[in-house]
């Protein structure tokens, strides 16, 4: 008579998306080697960093002074406020996520897939994290730029109306970390140069409606609740309502949901980085 002996074992329950590797990417540092490593080949091509700052700087030169001077003001929480000072706030934030997405969609995947630039990275001990982190934090750092830049020349036009508007900057630096993680992730799936269509079509309506140029009241509501929920309105909103001194809980919910936005794309792009260059 033979015995059969059974193993019985737990099942495994898979986590698809993990956040833990980005905190112990940000621990270990390496990532920030990947920073220099960027900061010193734009030293070399500064005009080419600088040049992204000058599309939304000329929007609020045309349309907020220029179209502003044929608009008497804005109600915007019982205030009236010139139009420029309206639509400076959500130029800002352009200025955030342009800076940010140009270095988190197009340089990235020439380095991805052109230049072949992380396969050499990954020899060294850096991790696909570190990588992803690097470039995050590159990202971030260009967009956060142009929106200080952004900021300093909205103070001496008088678009400033509150002390509160210092904060103006460390809300601009999340929407570029958002948009930074999430066009990361975006990027890891394009095939060629034709697919950043795709990204425009995402981020120019974004640009065009997110209560950028007029009040998201204008809209029908079923229209106006979509607006809301977009990570670019987030940032107007929450901006608009630093600089003009009208806080609410905007500025709280844009925090939370601009932060849980770049992590998550942060997480995603670190995976997909680990999955097209190590496997």
């Amino acid at each position: 008579m033979t015995s059969t002996t059974q193993q019985i074992t737990e099942p495994r329950i898979t986590v698809p998306l993990r956040i833990t590797p980005v905190f112990a990417a940000a621990r270990n540092g390496a990532y920030w080697r990947l920073v220099e490593r960027n900061a010193r080949l734009f030293s070399r091509i500064w005009f080419v960093f600088v040049s992204g700052f000058f599309e939304p700087f000329f929007y609020l030169l045309s349309i907020g002074v220029g179209v502003g001077s044929l608009v008497s003001g804005l109600n915007v929480g019982g205030h009236v406020y010139s139009y420029a000072s309206f639509v400076g706030p959500a130029l800002m934030a352009t200025a955030a996520m342009n800076g940010a997405m140009a270095d988190a969609t197009f340089n990235l995947y020439f380095r991805l897939k052109i230049s072949k630039l992380y396969d050499s990275v990954l020899v060294t001990p850096m991790t696909a994290m570190d990588v992803a982190l690097g470039e995050l934090t590159w990202a971030m750092l260009r967009g956060s730029t142009y929106s200080l830049a952004f900021l300093v020349i909205m103070w001496p036009m008088g678009l400033l109306h509150s002390g509160w508007a210092i904060l103006a900057w460390p809300m601009a630096s999340l929407v570029g970390f958002a948009f930074a993680g999430v066009g990361m992730a975006a990027t890891t799936y394009l095939r060629s140069w034709i697919d950043f269509e795709y990204i425009q079509i995402a981020t120019m309506p974004m640009f065009l409606f997110s209560a950028t140029f007029f009040p998201v009241e204008r809209y029908p509501d079923a229209v106006g609740w979509i607006v809301r929920i977009t990570p670019l309105y987030q940032g107007v909103a929450a901006i608009r309502e630093l600089t003009l001194g009208q806080l609410g809980w905007q500025v709280l919910i844009a925090a939370v949901y601009l932060g849980a936005m770049g992590l998550v794309g942060l997480a995603l792009a670190g995976r997909r980085f680990e999955k097209l260059l190590l496997h």
